[in-house]
């Protein structure tokens, strides 16, 4: 889906109107602050006037400063209130954008690639961190920014009011900064996207780059590349600051230029008012030049507060467009409404669900695969008219030469990767969306390198499922991992740091094993198991698994394997000979020629 322009406008709207009560408090606090500043320009009017014995009011000078202070303290207390709502309000804005952001990621086909907006570049880990970080806090600041541009806007128009009922011919000067201001900012918008677009790019480039040194620092080290790398990320950080640099040059400017329009009005403005007080001393008060004067900043700071915000949404736009394109969906899809569990919201979180048999309309009978077919893009490499069928509590297996196509033919059939011809049939219902359709109870997949993370064993294996430690101790039995287990120190509570690298090949991929038999789905598919395990272990793993298999009467698992090994394909009912990304044999071990297997 093409990336097109998309109007701030009505997302605004969207997100503002997610947390309404939120907002509507913090708005209501902001009023106060912006203003009660605008109490003490009558209260000096009025001091000035009963110095010059000309109030209304029969009140000493003293309570008009009495009053000035008052005025102050009750700002402070607002202002501390408002610190309280306005990071309420800043926390859920980043994290509804954040948690869309993430489903929609988490909705993607796993093993699609992630591409930049508007070009054929693949995006890094690193790299999309940067919609998480820079353009989910721009959107923040934006929304966030509504209810004090309400604020003072509200006061600014009551200013001008009072400025009118002074002298409404002097307080027409006001326009004229900010038609200045509005027409600069619709004649430079192009400008302030393009170079926001730029300093984002640069920036996203730099932390995915930071991201691929830390995960190939060995690599590095082995081939002497260390000044290579450190030379490459130098462009790229200069080429970053050269970018930022514009980009915040550019905005400073425009802030500059906004504060300097709005001075040389108010000087405008002013000098006309002395002029006026020459040619006629009762056209105004000394109180009432104090009080035009006094007004007359505050609207003013309003016109250069509202150059910057219009700026500002120049700018969250780029940030919209930028999500819309990484994640090839309509810009609406980032901000819509969805459940967080925030304290402040809904006070407690979801109870995370039990370990469940699968309904009876789950349990596999019959797999069916037709036609299958994805080729990676701008590549001849990928699988064509794949066609294969499994039925319940079988064991399959697919070997082939490197490159023909065996791991690419298990993602595309559980979704991991988007088919882009043939047809899934699950007990002859076919499966329309196979990357949310093939998941636990009906179907576990571990890859040739499973993804853990860097907390215990415990958590990597449960994944914050509810278990018993029988059911636990089971899986982890079965994954013949139970004796590596043993060996450690803190058993389950074992930390095995990033990625598993406490852990040996051999040890994460059990690891990911157990995390697979403790969910107990009908459709176990693994990815080469056997290429960081040894024979015995391996034999011990299969072996138990066959055994549950055949004595179980709630688990009959059905298996789908990439080997090499002989004595796993000597166990399967069925081989699929891949070749060149197409099916060249389908049969028994005997059928199979020698020199696939070891």
């Amino acid at each position: 889906m093409a990336t097109h322009r998309v109007s701030i406008w009505p997302l605004l709207w969207q997100m503002l109107s997610y947390a309404p009560r939120l907002y509507w408090i913090d708005t209501f606090l902001w009023l106060f602050i912006a203003g009660l500043p605008a109490i003490p320009g009558l209260i000096i009017r009025e001091f000035f006037n009963t110095l010059t014995a000309k109030s209304d009011f029969s009140l000493s000078p003293w309570v008009w400063i009495a009053l000035f202070l008052a005025t102050g303290i009750a700002r402070i207390v607002a202002i501390l209130t408002g610190r309280i709502t306005k990071t309420q309000h800043r926390f859920t804005m980043s994290a509804l954008i954040r948690r869309n952001l993430l489903a929609k990621l988490i909705e993607r086909p796993g093993g699609e690639p992630l591409i930049a907006s508007g070009t054929d570049t693949l995006l890094s880990p690193g790299e999309a961190i940067g919609f998480f970080r820079d353009d989910a806090t721009q959107i923040e600041d934006m929304v966030v920014g509504t209810n004090e541009i309400l604020g003072e806007g509200v006061f600014a128009l009551g200013s001008l009011l009072l400025l009118f009922s002074v002298n409404a011919q002097i307080t027409l000067f006001v326009f004229i900064p900010l038609a200045f201001i509005a027409a600069i900012v619709h004649l430079l918008t192009n400008r302030i996207k393009r170079y926001r677009r730029a300093s984002r790019q640069a920036t996203q480039q730099v932390t995915g780059f930071i991201g691929e040194i830390f995960s190939a620092i060995q690599a590095i080290q082995v081939a002497g590349a260390e000044s290579t790398v450190l030379k490459h990320f130098q462009r790229l950080c200069d080429r970053r600051r050269q970018l930022m640099v514009q980009d915040r040059f550019f905005s400073t400017l425009l802030d500059s230029s906004f504060e300097n329009l709005v001075s040389l009005g108010t000087g405008a403005i002013l000098f006309f008012a002395a002029r006026s007080m020459q040619a006629d001393a009762s056209a105004l008060s000394v109180g009432d030049f104090a009080l035009f004067v006094y007004y007359l900043s505050y609207v003013t700071y309003f016109l250069g507060f509202l150059g910057s915000f219009l700026a500002l949404s120049k700018q969250t736009e780029v940030s919209f467009e930028r999500m819309q394109g990484f994640l090839d969906c309509e810009a609406e899809a980032i901000a819509s409404h969805q459940l967080l569990y925030l304290p402040t919201l809904t006070g407690n979180r979801p109870q995370l669900p039990s370990l469940q048999s699968p309904q009876e309309c789950d349990r596999l009978q019959a797999l069916e695969a037709l036609n299958l077919t994805y080729r990676y893009p701008g590549t001849d490499r990928g699988i064509t008219d794949v066609s294969l069928r499994l039925e319940r509590g079988s064991f399959t297996a697919i070997t082939g030469p490197i490159g023909s196509g065996k791991t690419t033919l298990l993602k595309a059939l559980i979704g991991l990767l988007p088919l882009q011809a043939g047809e899934i049939y699950w007990n002859a219902q076919k499966v329309t969306h196979p990357h949310q359709f093939f998941v636990p109870p009906r179907s576990a997949y571990t890859p040739q390198v499973p993804q853990l993370f860097s907390g215990t064993l415990r958590d990597n294996i449960t994944l914050g499922l509810n278990c018993s430690d029988e059911q636990l101790q089971w899986a982890i039995a079965l994954a013949a991992f139970d004796r590596d287990l043993a060996m450690m120190p803190d058993r389950l509570d074992t930390v095995i740091g990033s990625k598993g690298m406490r852990l040996s090949g051999g040890q994460l991929q059990r690891a990911a094993a157990a995390r697979m038999f403790l969910r107990q789905p009908e459709l176990l598919v693994f990815d080469d198991l056997s290429s960081a395990l040894d024979l015995e272990t391996e034999q011990t793993l299969w072996s138990g698994l066959f055994a549950v298999t055949a004595s179980s009467a709630t688990w009959m698992p059905t298996c789908l394997v990439v080997s090499h090994r002989r004595t796993v394909l000597q166990r399967a009912d069925n081989i699929i000979l891949l070749n060149n990304g197409r099916v060249e044999m389908i049969g028994g071990f005997n059928d199979l020629p020698s020199v696939y297997w070891h």
